[in-house]
């Protein structure tokens, strides 16, 4: 018998045909690696288990069909088409359908995204916007014929009815609904009359809570200029949503009951605070009237005062009088003795007791001495009434 001489082409066609018609389908389990995704967009990874590996690829149109991202080290089960690749020779498998080993695709899904809004800060403290504490007007975020609008409408009855209430419908579980309440979050902040946003629904499976978990909910809660609180679920519950909004309520009630203060509470707040501001005051005047009262018991009334000073400074006047007539009647006498002196050594006073001066004419210096002066000199002879020049004849 002859054997059958193959090219290539014609084996690994022969063998492509085989591997296909034999395994059309197959369920297959392993662990993800050496996973990358091109600008196509198409997913290729390797399944390997201990002792074996396999290619994979799984295109677009089923990758974006996946509630999870596919991560080495990640273990799935998945259905495949079992395909040879010609150019290569090397078959691989194309995934229709995978799901996440052990834990759900929801719940992968879930801790990946959260995972990778923790690490890009939209969780962090420093982004959370303070709650209004008496808003005028609230937009609430649900849907219109859930419980939990009711709910949260009963609520606001029992705390604060004055609050203006804006109910925003949206559908809060299904395919649509994540768009719908991201649509929402921008409509309210785009009219912006509102001073608080809740985003509320009542309790449900975790897949019913998913629009909740989904990144564009997310950061349209994060991108909100108005405060956002979050009452989704039950207390148990948890969802992205939560982690991103500003307050997070265990339920819808508590969203209401953190959204808006009691007005039976405000009420009595108000009134103790009136008492205390009232009694503090009533406290104050009295202790400046006890502080007027000492004042008074110790300091003298300005009129005394000022008909005392009167008093002082007209003794004060009389003294100085008294004082300045005795220190001029004293200067008189001590400046009469002084003149009475004066006019005694006054030489004119001399003069006219018969004395005279003699002085040199024209030097005019007086004589004292007969030696100062010689024969034939001339002589002024000063008298009390006029003067005598003379001249000298004889000395002796």
């Amino acid at each position: 018998m002859t054997s059958e001489i193959f090219t290539v082409s014609k084996l690994t066609k022969r063998i492509k045909s085989l591997l296909e018609e034999t395994y059309p389908f197959v369920w297959i389990t392993g662990e993800i690696s050496n996973c990358f995704t091109p600008s196509s967009n198409h997913s290729y990874f390797s399944l390997i288990d201990d002792s074996a590996v396999i290619s994979c690829v799984v295109f677009s149109g089923q990758k974006n069909k996946l509630k999870f991202d596919l991560q080495n080290g990640l273990k799935i089960t998945g259905m495949a088409r079992l395909s040879l690749y010609e150019p290569k020779g090397s078959y691989q498998l194309i995934f229709e359908h995978i799901e996440p080993e052990g834990a759900g695709a929801l719940q992968i899904s879930f801790e990946q995204l959260k995972e990778k809004l923790q690490n890009q800060g939209l969780f962090d403290e420093k982004h959370k916007q303070t709650i209004p504490y008496l808003s005028s007007k609230i937009s609430i975020i649900t849907s219109p014929t859930g419980a939990a609008v009711q709910d949260i409408i009963n609520v606001f009855k029992r705390r604060f009815l004055n609050c203006t209430l804006e109910i925003v419908p949206v559908k809060v579980q299904g395919k649509t609904s994540d768009k719908e309440i991201v649509c929402a979050i921008e409509l309210v902040n785009k009219i912006n009359t509102s001073e608080l946003i809740i985003i509320a629904r009542g309790g449900g499976s975790f897949e019913d809570l998913s629009p909740f978990n989904t990144e564009i909910v997310s950061r349209a809660i994060f991108n909100s200029n108005i405060p956002i609180i979050t009452g989704i679920g039950h207390e148990t519950d948890f969802t992205i949503a939560d982690f991103v909004s500003d307050l997070r309520a265990p339920t819808p009630s508590s969203a209401a009951e953190l959204a808006l203060p009691e007005k039976q509470y405000l009420r009595k707040k108000l009134h103790d605070l009136n008492f205390y501001l009232f009694e503090n005051i009533q406290k104050h005047f009295l202790n400046l009237k006890n502080n007027l009262l000492s004042l008074n018991s110790r300091l003298k009334s300005p009129q005394k005062i000022l008909n005392e000073m009167r008093i002082k400074l007209d003794d004060y006047n009389i003294r100085l009088n008294n004082i300045g007539n005795q220190y001029l009647k004293t200067n008189k006498l001590r400046i009469n003795g002084l003149i009475e002196k004066l006019e005694a050594l006054n030489p004119m006073a001399v003069l006219e007791r018969g004395y005279s001066i003699t002085r040199t004419h024209p030097g005019k210096n007086i004589i004292i001495d007969s030696d100062m002066v010689k024969n034939d000199d001339f002589l002024e002879l000063l008298l009390f009434k006029g003067s005598i020049v003379t001249k000298v004849e004889r000395k002796t």
